[in-house]
């Protein structure tokens, strides 16, 4: 099988531990793309974020961010697609955390509004110190959640929770579960991300095969989470890290390699080169 899309996670994917991609990755992507393979960074991670790696990458796909809820051009303000998460459910999304006493985190496709540094501000914060000026993460605090989610409506794309508690994260994202216009997955035991319904890295990946013309049976999807089950199981050949959760592994056609052993390089020599 020739195949003509591969879709990457990032997080426990193409980075390691460290957050770095490997010289092997990095080596074996930019060899499919100069065989002509459509490499697609897909991640749950906010665009800005993402672009800088597809950029280290220098692929030229469109970025699917956001857990599916954004697609843009690489080098272009072009938007393929774009799911708003909607102030209605953002509010209720805010009052059922606040019973937690848990800290949303919501994302547009450059920033993040947040009530304190913490978390995924914080992680991006840290980001930050490393990148030029043009590529950080906007951070912004909030003191009045309706104001700012009534003014960011139109730009909001998703909700980010986390906490070191594991059981008050599994009793919130339960609840959450409950609001049926609303998506809810997880890229760790500690967090779960809310989309509105209907949006899904699987769901991302079959529009972006279809904007090229590409059959599912020519896509490779590679993950390790909860939040990659979807396009793991739309894809052709569904691949899990070697570190992915078993459920994940149990889904996959292929189990590679783990995100600190080259898994995804290793697999792309396999079926790619």
């Amino acid at each position: 099988m020739k195949y003509k899309l591969i879709c990457i996670d990032m997080d426990g994917t193409l980075l390691n531990k460290s957050g770095e991609i490997s010289k092997r990755n990095l080596e074996a992507i930019k060899m499919a793309s100069k065989n002509g393979v459509n490499v697609a960074v897909t991640t749950g991670r906010l665009f800005a974020s993402a672009n800088y790696f597809a950029d280290l990458l220098e692929v030229k796909t469109p970025v699917i961010a956001s857990n599916g809820a954004y697609i843009r051009e690489k080098s272009s303000d072009k938007v393929i697609y774009k799911s708003l998460l909607g102030y209605d459910n953002a509010i209720k999304v805010v009052e059922i955390l606040k019973t937690f006493d848990l800290y949303p985190h919501f994302n547009t496709y450059d920033s993040i509004f947040t009530e304190r540094i913490i978390n995924s501000s914080l992680f991006y914060s840290k980001l930050n110190e490393t990148l030029p000026e043009d590529r950080k993460i906007k951070i912004c605090i909030v003191e009045d959640w309706q104001k700012v989610l009534k003014e960011n409506e139109g730009e909001i794309l998703k909700c980010i929770v986390i906490d070191k508690d594991i059981e008050k994260i599994k009793k919130a994202k339960e609840e959450i579960n409950k609001i049926e216009t609303l998506e809810v997955v997880s890229s760790l035991k500690k967090n779960f991300e809310i989309m509105a319904k209907g949006v899904s890295k699987g769901k991302a990946v079959e529009m972006l095969a279809n904007y090229y013309g590409i059959d599912r049976s020519e896509v490779i999807c590679i993950g390790d989470n909860e939040n990659d089950l979807s396009m793991i199981n739309y894809a052709g050949l569904g691949i899990a890290m070697g570190n992915a959760e078993d459920f994940v592994k149990e889904s996959a056609h292929y189990i590679t390699d783990t995100n600190d052993d080259d898994g995804v390089a290793k697999a792309i020599e396999k079926f790619v080169l």
